[in-house]
């Protein structure tokens, strides 16, 4: 990533400890820590969205295309994804399913539990 040596960490480390000072440069480590794990952080997370959206966008393409080809005698490319399309559908609906269901409202005060 870096071409730097030895000879250049050893001479940053002098520069940090007589910019910084002894007492200070410790903190000033774990800040940069911090700030290097929150960079690290931030560019996975926008990987794994970036991947997200491609995957996403290979799949309206594969479904368009198998809308095109009439959705018969599909390559099992197509099959598959137009298989993981239909289990994130369900997926999506299912809280939608179980929020459909009446639910019994019991007045205040009622319990199904009785103290002696």
């Amino acid at each position: 990533m870096f071409d730097i040596g030895f000879w250049e960490l050893v001479v940053c480390a002098l520069l940090a400890l007589v910019v910084v000072g002894p007492e200070r440069l410790p903190g000033a480590l774990r800040a940069l820590q911090r700030g290097v794990r929150a960079v690290r952080q931030f560019t996975s997370q926008v990987q794994s969205e970036l991947n997200h959206e491609l995957r996403v966008k290979e799949l309206h393409e594969h479904l368009r295309k198998a809308e095109e080809l009439g959705m018969d005698n599909l390559p099992p490319e197509l099959q598959r994804s137009i298989a993981e399309l239909r289990g994130a559908a369900e997926q999506v609906q299912r809280p939608y399913a179980k929020s459909n269901q009446p639910t019994v409202n019991k007045p205040k005060g009622d319990s199904d539990t009785y103290e002696s």
